[in-house]
């Protein structure tokens, strides 16, 4: 059994390419009314902002190439891949529960939290202990990439709390967990094709 689906291929680069020209397009439609260090993604995703149909649009896109990464990545842990469809499908009910124009909102931090917190543990979740597994999956590898997350997470938490470069922050962190899915799926078809070397070379000699 292959260890990813042809369309995870697709599926996983595409997200953190989505996401950035997402937030790019959206915050030059905001133009100077919108400040990418200190503010938010969820700002531009705001009812009434310009480029709310951009961001919202983008979120649906990344959390759908979340979904289909899931399901393609065979090789992974099945919690994991749930975890990471959570992720997914979190991302997708930002669209149902926007950030408001000012002040805070209860249903979107919730739901941005329980979106984070899964797209955060899937690595650790999905971990194959096996000795040749990909080496993305191994145990290790999961639990530095998940840290390093949890750790940008707290950065994010620091500059909120002290109003500082909380975009960047967030954009940083957000392009992380996007990343590494594509990551994943990259060391995986190399695993499979270093598995399959091999019977291709016996296959020669009998020939």
């Amino acid at each position: 059994m292959r260890l990813v689906a042809w369309w995870a291929l697709v599926s996983s680069p595409c997200a953190p390419v989505v996401l950035v020209v997402g937030w790019e397009t959206g915050a030059t439609l905001e133009g100077s009314r919108y400040d990418p260090v200190t503010q938010t993604i969820s700002v531009l995703a705001a009812e009434g902002r310009t480029g709310y149909w951009v961001l919202t649009g983008t979120l649906v896109a990344v959390g759908t190439c979340y979904l289909l990464t899931a399901w393609g990545l065979r090789a992974a842990g099945p919690r994991g891949r749930l975890a990471m469809a959570g992720g997914g499908l979190a991302a997708i009910l930002l669209a149902l529960f926007p950030a408001p124009r000012s002040g805070g909102s209860l249903p979107h931090g919730f739901v941005v939290g329980i979106g984070f917190s899964l797209l955060a543990l899937w690595p650790v979740l999905g971990r194959d202990g096996r000795e040749n597994a990909p080496w993305g999956l191994r145990p290790a590898t999961s639990i530095t990439a998940s840290s390093l997350i949890w750790v940008g997470a707290l950065w994010f938490g620091i500059e909120l709390w002290t109003g500082g470069a909380v975009g960047v922050a967030e954009r940083a962190l957000t392009t992380a967990q996007a990343l590494w899915p594509a990551v994943v799926v990259g060391t995986c078809v190399a695993r499979q094709r270093s598995a399959e070397q091999p019977g291709e070379r016996s296959d020669e000699r009998a020939t």
